[in-house]
């Protein structure tokens, strides 16, 4: 059986940070199940070369093998012996659920990341919206959108709406910007997999969405943190209605 070979994704520089100090395993296990379950590296795929991955996370190989490891026994990666085989991404459905905290603690974890989330996100796109963009950078808005909006099931796009916001941190040109994107939106992403897929509200995020990505292409600083704003609001909304 073949598997397709990874796409070098230009957000994978905004998943796959450098890892440092005594965390170094944990961050590992952290940065590569973030990039499986936002889709950067997408079912069926292999993973890229150990070599590759622990050239990019500066870690050494034996730390890469046992974070791919625990990712194998969590469910996020089956490994394939053999010529043609590797490390092959599981569906994100198969990953076993974390477990979870009691209703207190949870409304808590969800309330926090959702006040992060609304920090960081409206402040990013304004940040991009006042940047001078370089072509590639418009092509990865406008190609994010599309995936968006061309997703073919609940789980695509959800994925495809995490990478958009990823992107809008990618073009906003902060590493510590891109780490704190990726922490939203991994968990956010946790939490809309819990929810029903709502048709009217994915017509209006993607109106909101069109919104932003013509304001930052636009140059509208001001445009894109205000529709973001409202975006962030009427997740937290759904979220803080729908999860217990």
């Amino acid at each position: 059986m073949l598997f397709a070979e990874p796409i070098e994704s230009p957000l994978l520089e905004t998943v796959l940070l450098p890892v440092r100090g005594h965390m170094a395993f944990e961050s590992c296990v952290e940065h590569l199940g973030s990039a499986i379950q936002l889709g950067i590296f997408k079912t069926g795929e292999r993973l890229p070369p150990e070599r590759d991955l622990a050239e990019r996370m500066q870690v050494s190989r034996a730390t890469l093998r046992e974070a791919i490891s625990a990712l194998r026994a969590a469910g996020f990666v089956t490994t394939v012996r053999g010529r043609g085989g590797g490390t092959i991404v599981e569906p994100v459905g198969n990953a076993r659920p974390p477990e979870r905290l009691d209703n207190k603690d949870r409304q808590g974890e969800i309330s926090d990341i959702l006040i992060f989330r609304s920090v960081i996100e409206p402040g990013a796109c304004q940040r991009a919206a006042s940047m001078r963009l370089s072509e590639d950078q418009r092509q990865l808005l406008i190609d994010s959108l599309a995936e968006v909006e061309n997703a073919g099931s609940p789980v695509e796009y959800r994925q495809a709406d995490a990478r958009l916001h990823l992107a809008f941190s990618a073009v906003a040109g902060s590493s510590e910007l891109n780490k704190a994107s990726t922490t939203i939106q991994t968990k956010i992403h946790e939490f809309l997999a819990e929810i029903p897929f709502l048709q009217r509200n994915i017509e209006h995020s993607n109106q909101e969405h069109r919104l932003i990505v013509q304001a930052i292409l636009d140059g509208e600083p001001a445009a894109a943190r205000s529709v973001m704003e409202l975006h962030c609001e009427s997740t937290a909304a759904l979220l803080k209605g729908l999860l217990k």
